[in-house]
């Protein structure tokens, strides 16, 4: 679980830097707002499951580009399981949350360009090639 947690942080540091990506959501961030309370609670580490927003307009075009990103991966497993030594990747919108009205996942802060990772034991490098195999391409004009 350590090497998961280290992995995550990493990630979602990464994650932070990417053009592509709006938002990321994960207590071992200090921008977390829960940050302190979470490093209470789990000896220091922040967990192995982070999520973040792409950038997008609109709620059509922000489901489109979640779905370039998951879709692109070649390492991660699109799944909407949770907790295993494989990196997991999923759209909360359509998977875990797919029975809540817009409205009510929009109040839960579930959008529609929310990915969530649940990071495995992979090498973080092949980790962070596969989620910018998608978010470059966002960048680069695709999807729309």
């Amino acid at each position: 679980m350590q090497a998961q947690s280290d992995a995550a942080l990493a990630l979602a540091t990464w994650l932070q830097e990417q053009p592509a990506v709006a938002r990321v959501y994960y207590p071992g961030l200090t921008s977390h707002p829960q940050h302190e309370l979470a490093m209470r609670q789990q000896s220091g580490k922040g967990g192995a499951v982070l999520s973040f927003d792409v950038k997008a307009d609109d709620p059509d075009s922000a489901r489109q580009k979640a779905f370039h990103v998951i879709d692109s991966t070649q390492v991660c497993s699109i799944t909407a399981n949770l907790g295993d030594t494989k990196t997991t990747i999923t759209h909360p919108a359509t998977t875990s949350h797919g029975r809540l009205s817009e409205e009510q996942r929009q109040a839960a802060g579930i959008s529609q360009g929310l990915i969530r990772v649940a990071v495995g034991l992979e090498h973080l490098d092949d980790l962070k090639a596969d989620l910018a195999r998608g978010l470059n391409g966002l960048i680069m004009g695709q999807p729309s």
